[in-house]
C-alpha cells in the first residue's frame, strides 16, 4: 500500500513537473510571440510592430553598407526608419481606401523582368536573394507595396501637376540670359524648419545646424551626417538628389553651388522648407547640340482579328508585298489595305526620329536602302511592309531643349508638390508613438 502511495504521489510530482515546464515554456513563447508583435506605433486605422521596424532596419543596415555608407547611432537610425514607416503605412492605406491595389500577375511581371534586367533565371534570382539573407515572400510584398505607393504619387502628385508653353518659354529666356548651362550633381542636408516656426524650433534647428558644421569639420562624411541629422525622405540614402540644372533650384541655391569646387560643402542657407546645406559631386556643361538622322518612312499595316487570323494576315501581307515588286504603287496599296491612320496618306509616317518606333520597326527601316521595300515584318501591332523614302541629319536642339526644359520643370514642382503632400499627409494623420521613450 505504501508503495503504491509513493508511486502515485511520485506521478503527481512528476506531472507537476513536466506542466511547471510546459508552463514555463509556454509562458516563454508566448513572451516571445508578445515581443516579436509588440505595436511601436498606431497609424491612424494600422498599426507598426517591432518586428516590422527590425526588419527595415536590417534592411537599411545592409543596403547602407554596400553602398560604403557610414552608419549613424542606432537611435537616430531607428527615428529615421520608423518616421519612414509611418509615411509608408499612410500612403498604404490611403491607397487601399481609394482603390489602388496590384494584382498577382501585374507582380509576377514585375519581378520576372526585375531577375531579366539582373541577367538571372527566375529561380537564380529567387537564390540569390535567399542568399543575400531576403526571403523571396518579402522582397515580393516589397516590390508590391513600391508600386502601389508609386501609382498613389503619380495619381495624387505628378498627375496634377501642368507645364504651360509659357513656362517653358520663360524658362529658356531666363537660362539665356544666364548664359550659364552647367549642371551640378549635389547631395544635401535638410533640417527642416517651416516659414512660420515658433522661436523653440528655430533654436532647435539652429542647434542641430551646428551639430551638423561641427561633425563635417571633424572629418564626418557627408554621407554619415546626412543619416545622422537630415530630415530629407533620402537621408538614409546619404541625400544625394542626382544632376540639376541652374534651372531646376531657386537662384539663391545656384549662385552658392556654383562656388564649390567638387566634392566641397556649401554653408547652410535657408529657404521656405528649412535649413539645407549642400555638397558638389560633380559639374557637366549642359550645352550641346542634338544631331539626329531622321528617317522619311512609309509603311502598310495588317492587324490580325477575329475575322482575320495572323497567319491569313501574313499571307495576306506577302501578296500585298508581292503586287508591290510587280509594279503596284506602294501608295495605292497602303491606301487599299493598311490598318493604320496613315493609311490616306498612302502609308506615310513622315519624318521619324531614333526611339519613335518599335524596335523591330526600327531595326529593319535602319537596314533599308533608300526606296527599298522590305519583307513583311510582325510587331507587336501586326504585320508591316516598310519603305523607307529619304534619310537626313537634323539639328534637334531647340527641340531637345523645349523638351529637357519641360522635364526639368516637372521634375522641380514634382518634388516640391510631393514633399507637401507628404507633410500634409503626416500633419493630419493620427499617430500614437508606443515606444517613444526607447526611440
Amino acid at each position: 500500500m505504501m508503495n503504491r502511495l509513493s508511486s502515485f504521489f511520485y506521478s503527481l510530482f512528476y506531472a507537476a513537473l513536466v506542466m511547471s515546464a510546459a508552463c514555463g515554456a509556454n509562458a516563454a513563447e508566448k513572451s516571445s510571440i508578445e515581443k516579436m508583435d509588440r505595436i511601436i506605433a498606431v497609424v491612424d486605422q494600422s498599426v507598426i510592430t517591432e518586428r516590422e521596424l527590425l526588419d527595415r532596419i536590417e534592411t537599411v543596415k545592409a543596403q547602407m553598407s554596400k553602398k560604403g555608407v557610414e552608419l549613424p547611432p542606432e537611435d537616430v537610425l531607428q527615428k529615421q526608419i520608423l518616421e519612414r514607416l509611418i509615411v509608408d503605412n499612410l500612403q498604404l492605406q490611403l491607397a487601399a481606401q481609394t482603390g489602388i491595389k496590384v494584382d498577382d500577375a501585374q507582380l509576377d511581371k514585375t519581378i520576372d523582368r526585375i531577375a531579366e534586367q539582373n541577367h538571372l533565371t527566375l529561380p537564380a534570382f529567387k537564390k540569390a536573394l535567399e542568399e543575400d539573407g531576403t526571403p523571396f515572400y518579402k522582397f515580393r510584398e516589397d516590390i508590391r507595396n513600391d508600386i502601389i505607393l508609386n501609382r498613389l504619387r503619380e495619381r495624387d502628385v505628378d498627375n496634377k501637376i501642368n507645364i504651360s508653353e509659357a513656362e517653358i518659354d520663360n524658362y529658356l529666356t531666363s537660362q539665356e540670359s544666364q548664359g550659364d548651362l552647367d549642371e551640378f550633381n549635389i547631395s544635401q542636408i535638410l533640417i527642416r524648419l517651416p516659414e512660420e516656426s515658433a522661436p523653440e524650433d528655430i533654436q532647435k534647428a539652429r542647434t542641430r545646424t551646428e551639430q551638423v558644421i561641427k561633425a563635417l569639420s571633424e572629418g564626418m562624411s557627408f554621407e554619415k551626417a546626412s543619416a545622422n541629422f537630415s530630415d530629407a525622405p533620402n537621408a538614409l540614402e546619404g541625400g544625394g538628389l542626382g544632376w540639376r540644372s541652374g534651372q531646376q533650384m531657386p537662384t539663391e541655391f545656384v549662385e552658392l553651388i556654383k562656388t564649390l569646387d567638387v566634392g566641397g560643402v556649401s554653408r547652410p542657407i535657408r529657404s521656405g522648407s528649412g535649413i539645407h546645406i549642400f555638397k558638389l559631386n560633380e559639374r557637366r556643361s549642359g550645352s550641346s547640340s542634338l544631331i539626329v538622322e531622321q528617317t522619311h518612312v512609309r509603311h502598310i499595316l495588317l492587324k490580325p482579328t477575329e475575322v482575320l487570323s495572323d497567319k491569313e494576315a501574313q499571307q495576306k501581307i506577302e501578296s500585298i508585298k508581292d503586287r508591290i515588286d510587280h509594279g503596284t504603287p506602294f501608295q495605292d496599296m497602303a491606301r487599299q489595305y493598311s490598318d493604320d491612320g496613315s493609311a490616306s496618306n498612302g502609308g506615310d509616317l513622315g519624318w521619324i526620329n531614333p526611339g519613335d518606333t518599335v524596335p523591330i520597326f526600327e531595326k529593319t527601316m535602319g537596314e533599308l536602302a533608300i526606296d527599298e521595300v522590305s519583307a513583311p515584318i510582325r510587331s507587336q501591332f501586326g504585320w508591316h511592309i516598310i519603305q523607307v523614302l529619304e534619310r537626313r541629319k537634323q539639328d534637334m536642339s531647340k527641340e531637345s531643349k523645349r523638351l529637357k526644359a519641360r522635364q526639368e520643370i516637372r521634375a522641380r514642382k514634382a518634388e516640391e508638390a510631393y514633399n507637401d503632400w507628404i507633410q500634409e499627409l503626416r500633419d493630419k494623420a493620427f499617430v500614437e508613438l508606443r515606444l517613444e521613450d526607447k526611440f
